[in-house]
């Protein structure tokens, strides 16, 4: 057989595995099984993308390339500097090692691990799986988001959002807790509960079934019935019980070719024997078998005015991207149908024309409550903050039809107030859309037939003119066609979807997000975290905190690059200006893998500065995470403060034992030479070898115990990026915890008996 549409999801003749029949009887031919099968092409699109590195992963691999590059590089050219010198073999190597050494940071890793599970566990309390560490980050730094609108911005639940009865329009409670409160009419659920039990009679006939306690379950059945239902159960109590008293005699289930439903009921009136005809369906349909209609109670004429009354309110409704139902109902005359009369719904042998026309309602997928704040918080508030907000762009990527998007775009502030599609302009201008110039339309919607006929050059200027994009009935191939559009224009792209055909987009996006309640396995399977409670506002706290881990490590880094300079001058000069050395190689471990290690990894408990919301997403391209100014920073200011610490407490420890800077140049060879005994200071006063070692030593303990005193401010400098200390508070207990650790760690080490052979560190006095 032949499919009524090219693409299969918008076939009307086929069916996938596993489909649910709510209605009606088929036979059905199987026509591709396995891999050939339209879910088995979106398993085989997703399983065959090659996934890149993660920007995080991208950003440190850089960073210990850099690293390791400079590291490697100096300590090549002073080992062969060393060895022209006439330094021996031993000792060069002794040289290239120590400098090597001093360029590593050891600590980056157990900093970067400890940021990343930190992160992930603080996100799990607030209902985000995170099944990929390093996607965290990748979060924080989102330039756009491709959500799918059924189930992620939406409810993925049918609700009743209007009914026009009596000649008005009322807005119906849409929320997700059902609250039961009117808006427009001023009126709530059960004020009008009256009126909805004479009005909306044909909900009786209703083909979904109840299940238990009724709106805290789910309803069997078709989507837009089960909207009916809840509305009637808020408005006017018991759907069970309302079906009791009007038990069903006979009915004629929905199909396409009548495209309506119709019921007959005892009704519940004692003294009236009368049977009730109800029907609902196509609003266009309902009304041409309608005379009458009803209004503020009673029948009247159905004239050209109530007409076009109606023909008003059904165009704007639907306008508002929402499913329309007509309902009408007959009281069947009970000489002509007595109680027991024999009801024939093949051969209709009842009165199906002339009947009450009651209202409409109209149904919609309405938008989660957390949506719209979540789409526009990321930037703040410029009223109250005074910055301009920087939110990730949102696109909206859907298999729905555009009208429907394009209103729940509005309704979540994808696309803003005020702001106009080429086909609005062109209805404001009564102009045809061809003449309209996109570029002056600050939205679009875009259909999957426009977007499949599209090059790659014609999305990427739909991507580049348009601020708020919506893309309508799209396939899995094309939503990961827009993801790799996006990516072409640099963006970090978060793709968000709960269903099998999202699982392309899910894992090919730089971070995909499923959702952990509506989601399926597929799609969770596909993706990076999950939101256990599908709440798209989570993303917002994603994306915080995956700034928050850029920020920290960048802070981190910069204060373990900080001990790089002292830790690589005393080497330099002590191999250039024939010193005794200022710093062992050992003691450089120590500091390292000791005193620094906890006041870095504290670093990734600090808090969120102030603005972290109020900048711009991080463009990996210049935004890197080890950069010019915190090289400069870091090497040549606060490292050059710590070496200049350092050698001051060098050169005053030798000063007062007798060795004055002026006579240390070019002593390195007598100093180190266990045969002379009898070396003189500046003063002519001999030493032995094992007296100078003792001096030796202390300078060591000297220059280490500076460095460490140097990184408590360097640590305080670090925790934050522009705020001030004073702002930001001393709330991080592991940072203070740190500073005392480094203190204690570094007594410890400086007068602890035998230091001075295993660590070369002689006590302070």
């Amino acid at each position: 057989p032949d499919c009524t549409h090219d693409n299969p999801l918008e076939t009307r003749n086929i069916t996938f595995f596993s489909t649910n029949c709510v209605e009606g009887t088929a036979r059905g031919v199987v026509i591709a099984t396995g891999d050939r099968t339209v879910m088995g092409r979106i398993a085989t699109l997703a399983s065959g993308l090659e996934v890149g590195k993660t920007p995080i992963a991208v950003e440190i691999e850089h960073f210990i390339q850099l690293i390791t590059g400079v590291a490697v590089f100096l300590g090549i050219s002073f080992f062969i500097l060393s060895l022209i010198l006439g330094y021996t073999w031993l000792e060069a190597v002794i040289f290239l090692i120590g400098i090597i050494v001093a360029n590593v940071p050891e600590g980056l890793l157990a900093t970067v691990t400890v940021c990343l599970t930190l992160t992930a566990k603080r996100m799990a309390r607030k209902n985000c799986l995170v099944k990929n560490l390093e996607a965290v980050e990748t979060l924080g730094s989102t330039s756009t988001i491709c959500s799918d609108k059924t189930g992620t911005l939406t409810q993925n639940r049918m609700t009743v959002a209007h009914m026009w009865f009596d000649n008005q329009i009322h807005e119906a409670d849409t929320t997700e807790d059902q609250s039961g409160q009117w808006g427009g009419a001023g009126s709530d659920w059960e004020g009008l509960g009256g009126t909805g039990r004479g009005k909306w009679r044909g909900i009786l006939g209703c083909e979904s079934r109840v299940l238990g306690p009724f709106l805290q379950r789910d309803v069997a059945g078709d989507a837009s019935e089960s909207a009916l239902l809840k509305c009637i159960e808020l408005s006017s109590g018991s759907v069970k019980v309302m079906r009791e008293r009007n038990k069903k005699v006979a009915e004629i289930p929905f199909n396409s070719t009548n495209k309506y439903q119709l019921s007959i009921h005892e009704t519940e009136d004692p003294n009236d024997n009368r049977y009730l005809l109800v029907m609902k369906g196509a609003p266009e349909r309902i009304l041409d078998r309608c005379s009458t209609i009803l209004l503020q109670g009673k029948e009247q004429p159905l004239d050209e005015e109530m007409k076009e009354a109606f023909q008003n309110a059904y165009l704007e409704l639907g306008g508002l991207g929402e499913r329309v139902l007509g309902f009408c109902h007959f009281y069947l005359p009970e000489e002509q149908y007595p109680k027991g009369f024999a009801f024939d719904c093949d051969d209709v042998n009842f009165a199906t024309d002339n009947l009450c026309f009651v209202g409409l309602m109209s149904m919609i997928d309405p938008p989660r409550a957390a949506v719209p704040d979540a789409v526009g918080k990321a930037g703040g508030d410029p009223k109250t903050t005074g910055v301009t907000p920087t939110p990730p762009q949102v696109i909206m990527v859907t298999g729905d039809h555009p009208i429907t998007a394009k209103a729940i775009a509005k309704g979540v502030g994808i696309i803003s107030e005020g702001n106009e599609t080429v086909e609005d302009i062109a209805a404001r201008l009564n102009i045809p859309v061809s003449q309209v110039n996109p570029r002056d339309a600050k939205a679009c919607v875009i259909h999957g037939t426009d977007l499949k006929d599209m090059s790659s050059e014609q999305i990427d200027e739909i991507l580049q003119n348009h601020t708020e994009i919506v893309f309508a009935r799209t396939s899995p191939q094309q939503k990961l066609i827009i993801v790799e559009g996006c990516q072409r224009q640099g963006a970090i792209v978060a793709v968000t979807g709960d269903g099998v055909n999202d699982s392309p987009a899910l894992k090919k996006a730089d971070i995909g997000v499923a959702m952990g309640i509506a989601g399926s396995d597929v799609s969770k399977q596909a993706a990076d975290m999950i939101l256990l409670d599908d709440n798209f506002a989570s993303i917002v706290t994603g994306v915080e905190e995956g700034r928050l881990i850029f920020d920290n490590l960048k802070k981190s880094i910069a204060y373990t690059l900080t001990s790089n300079i002292p830790e690589i001058t005393p080497f330099l000069l002590f191999i250039m200006a024939n010193i005794p050395l200022p710093l062992g190689t050992i003691t450089i471990l120590c500091i390292d893998l000791g005193t620094d290690m906890v006041p870095a990894i504290s670093l990734a408990y600090e808090a969120a500065e102030s603005d972290i919301m109020k900048r711009q997403p991080r463009n990996p391209r210049s935004d890197k995470l080890v950069n010019e100014r915190l090289i400069s920073m870091a090497y040549g200011q606060i490292g050059m403060i710590q070496a200049l610490g350092g050698f001051f407490a060098y050169f005053v420890i030798l000063a007062e034992n007798g060795f004055l800077p002026s006579c240390l140049v070019g002593i390195r060879l007598r100093w180190d030479d266990r045969t002379i005994n009898d070396l003189e200071d500046s003063y002519g006063q001999q030493w032995t070898y094992e007296q100078r070692k003792v001096v030796e030593f202390t300078c060591h303990t000297a220059f280490f115990v500076s460095i460490v005193v140097v990184q408590w401010a360097d640590l305080i400098i670090c925790k934050t990026r522009r705020n001030s200390v004073f702002q930001q508070g001393m709330k991080n207990k592991i940072l203070i915890f740190g500073l005392f650790e480094e203190t204690a760690l570094a007594a410890f080490l400086s007068y602890c008996p035998g230091m001075d052979v295993a660590l070369r560190m002689y006590p302070l006095k």
